[in-house]
């Protein structure tokens, strides 16, 4: 299995975020020899919601998704909530799981995915409140600190960033494994 040291790993992220669920996961990719962009709505400063501050890497309207490897979503009740109203953002989550490039969604942000109408059949979980959500949009929906189903890896909240960090560098592993010739 290859390391995470080849992978380049987009965050999109804005103000209200989840402190730990974007610089905790963050730190062990990067820790892990990962590449890691933050993008955002702004370039400027953006502020979680216990207070940590982080300057974003670029604009989400400038991402294109062949520059990466994969995905990954933070939570934080505003910041997931304001990322959903944003149709190139929405878009951008439905190009990334439509790519089959690995995706990971923490606490509430796994209702970008529901938004992006990208769930429909499949098994994911998510913060309490938003599982409601994400069941009319079709998922099934369990209570499971990390869930992957496909390219997809889900958590419900910072308790299961160790686990929810885990699945997502699986995956990441998994998928830039070369294709074995017979």
């Amino acid at each position: 299995m290859p390391a995470l040291s080849d992978a380049k790993i987009l965050f999109i992220a804005t103000d209200g975020f989840e402190d730990s669920e974007l610089l905790e996961p963050r730190k062990r990719l990067i820790e892990a020899g990962a590449e890691v962009v933050l993008a955002s709505l702004e370039t400027k400063e953006i502020k979680g919601d216990k207070g940590a501050t982080i300057t974003p890497d670029a604009k989400v309207d400038t991402v294109d998704i062949d520059g990466y490897d994969a995905l990954l979503l933070p939570g934080g009740t505003k910041n997931p909530d304001k990322l959903r109203m944003e149709s190139n953002v929405v878009d951008l989550v439905r190009r990334f799981v439509e790519s089959g490039k690995p995706v990971g969604a923490i606490c509430h942000a796994p209702w970008l995915l529901a938004e992006a109408d990208v769930i429909r059949g499949r098994t994911v979980t998510g913060w309490p409140s938003v599982r409601t959500d994400l069941k009319n949009a079709g998922a099934d929906v369990v209570d499971r600190e990390a869930v992957t189903d496909g390219n997809l890896v889900t958590s419900r909240n910072p308790d299961d960033i160790p686990a929810f960090t885990e699945a997502f560098s699986r995956l990441v592993e998994k998928a830039e494994a070369p294709a074995e010739t017979v």
